[in-house]
């Protein structure tokens, strides 16, 4: 229960400092521009402190692009398995009752008799 209460409120509070933010209102490419401004100076103060060479933000139009391909990809996935759950809940009914079928046509254990505990004296 504390599971859901804590994942429900990381959820909620997400959704409302974005909506303070103004992701819901804005284009998106200002906001974009707008975090890439403010961790500008963050990102430097990072390569001094670590010796690695940290790439370049991307540009907007490819943060843009790349989002609303792995968007289109996940809607032709779920629409490709919502297509196919048919035969998947074929395929998975028949490994059910093929799994129930062997499991009744085993061979039942054999009880194992209890040892007597030993007279005390």
């Amino acid at each position: 229960m504390l599971r859901l209460v804590l994942k429900t409120s990381l959820a909620g509070g997400a959704v409302y400092y974005s909506k303070e933010e103004g992701i819901w209102n804005e284009d998106t490419e200002k906001v974009y521009e707008r975090y890439a401004a403010a961790l500008h100076p963050h990102v430097q103060s990072v390569k001094q402190q670590i010796p690695l060479d940290i790439p370049a933000l991307p540009s907007s139009g490819e943060l843009c692009f790349v989002t609303k391909h792995y968007y289109n990809e996940g809607v032709k996935n779920t629409i490709n398995f919502i297509h196919r759950l048919p035969c998947y809940a074929g395929q998975w009914a028949k490994k059910g009752s093929d799994a129930i079928k062997q499991a009744l046509d085993a061979p039942a254990a054999q009880p194992v008799e209890a040892t007597p505990a030993p007279a005390k004296k």
